[in-house]
């Protein structure tokens, strides 16, 4: 597909983004998203990191397979779970579950850097082929259990999880710094919630269910 079709379409994902922000803003609490992270998901190819056959549907807001029963999330959960993260510029990420690496590329966009967790090894070398493709060089990759977060780190500014587990893993409570924020999706398969989770200073969590979602099941947990 021409380098001028696909910019295109990103431009029409922008669109969609922004609009679909504007429909939930009651959800959400706001009307938009920040610039910041408007600007990193129209800087990052999303064509890079989705199977061959499938990027044609890159830009679409949909998500697409990535192989092994998982899925690049739809466009505008990418956007949405960034945003409510609140990334500064020179804060520490970490990511549970790479997958091909899309996320962390619109992560390392936005803070100092990203440390991502991926249990299944295929995927994980596949990310960080294509993350030393698009120059991301502040994101760290390791194969892992990532209920278990990334110790060796830790504390985390921010916290992303791209899978589901039925309740907040403790070890991802434990490595974020009091103040920090975490975005989660969290519930039994057919009753998940995407939650905003904040880690007040005396060390407990104020957490707000944000939306309905479904995700793949975190693995290990």
């Amino acid at each position: 597909m021409p380098i001028e079709d696909l910019e295109a379409l990103r431009e029409h994902m922008l669109a969609v983004i922004a609009a679909s922000a504007f429909e939930l803003r009651d959800a959400i609490g706001k009307n938009a998203f920040d610039e910041r992270v408007m600007a990193a998901m129209g800087k990052v190819p999303r064509h890079e990191f989705v199977q061959i056959e499938h990027r044609p549907y890159a830009y679409a807001n949909i998500p697409l397979p990535i192989g092994y029963e998982k899925t690049i999330s739809q466009p505008f959960i990418v956007a949405l779970m960034t945003d409510l993260l609140d990334i500064k510029a020179d804060d520490s990420v970490l990511e549970i579950g790479t997958g091909l690496g899309y996320q962390a590329a619109i992560l390392a966009q936005l803070a100092r850097k990203v440390y991502s967790v991926e249990i299944i090894e295929e995927l994980g070398q596949k990310a960080k082929q294509r993350l030393r493709q698009q120059r991301c060089r502040n994101v760290e990759l390791k194969i892992a259990n990532g209920y278990y977060g990334w110790s060796e780190h830790a504390p985390f500014d921010k916290v992303i999880v791209t899978a589901a587990p039925d309740l907040v893993p403790t070890p991802l409570i434990h490595q974020l710094k009091a103040g920090g924020k975490m975005v989660i999706p969290a519930g039994l398969p057919d009753s998940q919630q995407l939650i905003l989770a904040e880690k007040l200073d005396n060390g407990r969590m104020a957490m707000k269910e944000i939306l309905s979602v479904r995700f793949s099941q975190l693995e290990g947990a």
